[in-house]
């Protein structure tokens, strides 16, 4: 707060003209960056403690100076930037940002429609996969996830485990593994499809 005062104590002379030091105008611009830096980092971090709270981007839309739920959602995902990005993002501008995870969410509900629509295939090539016996020791720790995640009620999460384990399965039971590379392969065919689909190619 102190800093904050003196910051505008120092633009309140310039801007009446009373006597200041071009060292102090100089020094206050320093400041100036620094708190927007600091500003532009709490905001994200403040929003994503809103929204872990419950609050809702249409509450959140007000607070933010925004008129609607997908606006307040936009300007968190413009300056949302992810501690751990892959190299190639990292010099990705914040539109950039807001398109791939736009891209992301549209993969992420196609791959669920389509592993919904396609419950009975995926249950019965993980069920497959859970029941084998004769398999390596690495094979083993990939093939008991399936068998554990069988139990679950959503499909999609055995195609990522079933993928994994057929990575071990090529030389001990190829058409089993191909059988489960088909099926990934129009999985990410139908995550592909929804972000052409989403930006219009």
């Amino acid at each position: 707060m102190d800093r904050y005062e003196e910051l505008r104590e120092t633009v309140e002379r310039a801007a009446d003209d009373d006597a200041v030091e071009a060292d102090d105008v100089v020094s206050a611009l320093e400041v100036l960056r620094e708190v927007r830096e600091e500003l532009a980092d709490w905001e994200p971090r403040l929003i994503a403690a809103a929204r872990r709270l419950g609050v809702s981007w249409a509450e959140l839309a007000p607070a933010l100076g925004v008129a609607s739920r997908q606006a307040a959602e936009r300007r968190y995902l413009r300056l949302h930037k992810p501690e751990h990005k892959p190299e190639h993002e990292a010099e990705s501008t914040a539109d950039e940002r807001v398109q791939a995870e736009r891209d992301r969410r549209a993969g992420q509900r196609a791959v669920r429609a389509w592993a919904q629509d396609n419950s009975e295939v995926v249950r019965k090539l993980a069920a497959l996969v859970g029941s084998l016996d004769d398999v390596g020791d690495e094979a083993r720790v990939h093939v008991d996830v399936v068998s554990r995640t069988l139990g679950d009620d959503d499909p999609v999460l055995l195609i990522s485990p079933m993928v994994s384990a057929a990575a071990h399965l090529r030389d001990s039971h190829p058409d089993l593994a191909a059988q489960v590379d088909g099926v990934n392969s129009e999985v990410e065919q139908a995550r592909r499809d929804a972000v052409d689909r989403r930006v219009g190619r």
